[in-house]
């Protein structure tokens, strides 16, 4: 059975001292609680790398986990700005999220740099969150499945299927963000069984 997971990303939103109100707010709320359901998900959060330090200290020994919003494929040199694999372990990080939308819509994120960090990612063991889908434009073409087989088939080339064991496949649909529009659980699902076939 697959064990489900639900991620937070908190993208360009929260100082330090926000983000520490949060996610002790989240702590009281999921760490607390006495569920079957809560024990029965994963629980992450991503909050800026400026709060990853600080977040880390205070989920200790909480049911909820920290992730990163993205990484670099190097693990040390001059790359201005970035962040490795290495650096996000060491602040306590266990996944990491790689390939987003925003990633690929505004930073220029291809297939080939979604599968570098993929690889570093599972390198220094750090578990990826990939994240795959389509845009309005490619779903009303009805190039959706294309797209996502796009995404899967070259942002994971050369992926062990024991490797892939340790990364998780989000399935995105950029166009239903901020349009008004919402995948239907049919719509997502249908997405869903074509990453599994694949």
């Amino acid at each position: 059975m697959r064990r489900p997971i639900i991620a937070g990303n908190w993208k360009m939103n929260k100082t330090v001292n926000e983000a520490i109100g949060l996610v002790n707010l989240f702590k009281r709320s999921f760490y607390q609680a006495d569920s079957y359901q809560i024990d029965a998900i994963d629980i992450v959060v991503c909050p800026p790398f400026t709060a990853l330090g600080e977040v880390s200290e205070i989920l200790v020994n909480s049911n909820i986990m920290l992730g990163a919003q993205d990484v670099y494929w190097q693990t040390k040199g001059a790359y201005t700005g970035e962040i490795s694999p290495l650096m996000l372990k060491d602040t306590g990080c266990r996944f990491v999220i790689i390939g987003h939308s925003e990633r690929r819509k505004y930073f220029g994120e291809t297939n080939l740099t979604v599968n570098k960090k993929l690889k570093a990612a599972l390198e220094a063991g750090l578990m990826p969150i990939v994240c795959v889908g389509e845009c309005l434009e490619e779903r009303e073409e009805g190039r959706a499945l294309d797209v996502v087989r796009d995404h899967i088939e070259n942002g994971l080339d050369g992926i062990t299927k024991q490797q892939l064991l340790n990364a998780v496949i989000a399935y995105e649909p950029v166009w239903a963000i901020g349009t008004g529009k919402t995948a239907t659980p049919q719509q997502a699902e249908e997405v869903h069984k074509f990453i599994r076939t694949l």
